[in-house]
């Protein structure tokens, strides 16, 4: 069972039926005993960063990702879920993010004439053998909704890249924590494969 974590701050029912539609059961939920029982944990995320922690830790959910992430439990965050991860964000400054993973999220630079927030299509750039997309194919594309974007620390736990007047990290994977600043819901078969492939995962993944 596949919980997805719900703090008032996700498109929530597009990924619980993008993962109905793989055959996947899953469940919405904030109830910790739900989440620490689940096989794998996806936390998608819209909206403001500071609003996000707010909720997270309004909910004491903050805690019990930390410890379903170290117990290698396979987890996923999508969109606005990927950016609260990290440490912090230049939309909210001064909020602790939940740092589980090294790097920092800044505001795409208007300069280049390109419209802010970016909305639409992008093609991704795969490196570093991502478990996500096995079987997807170089190139692909997938949707991207947000105003800012991920600069790893590491250069090794990214796994997709895509250009939009910057360079975006686009996926990261770094043992059993994974993230997509896209929305794989969103993203037609491309998508559904990265879901899928998510959810074949095995817990306990070192």
């Amino acid at each position: 069972m596949i919980a997805i974590i719900d703090y008032d701050a996700g498109n929530l029912k597009s990924v619980e039926k993008a993962l109905a539609y793989l055959g996947e059961e899953s469940v919405i939920t904030r109830d910790f005993h739900t989440i620490e029982q689940a096989d794998k944990v996806i936390l998608p995320g819209v909206g403001s960063f500071g609003v996000a922690m707010d909720n997270l830790k309004r909910y004491e959910l903050d805690k019990v990702i930390h410890e379903v992430c170290e117990r290698k439990v396979p987890f996923l965050g999508i969109c606005l879920g990927l950016q609260l991860m990290f440490e912090g964000s230049e939309e909210s400054e001064g909020v602790e993010g939940l740092g589980l993973l090294e790097g920092k999220i800044v505001r795409i630079p208007d300069t280049y004439g390109l419209k802010i927030p970016h909305i639409g299509w992008n093609s991704l750039h795969l490196q570093n053998n991502g478990r996500l997309f096995q079987n997807v194919p170089m190139d692909a594309y997938v949707y991207f909704v947000h105003s800012y974007y991920l600069q790893a620390k590491h250069e090794e736990i990214v796994k997709a890249t895509t250009e939009y007047g910057v360079t975006i990290h686009a996926s990261v994977e770094q043992d059993n924590i994974f993230a997509c600043q896209f929305h794989p819901e969103k993203s037609s078969s491309v998508g559904l494969k990265i879901l899928k492939n998510f959810a074949s995962l095995q817990g306990g993944v070192k």
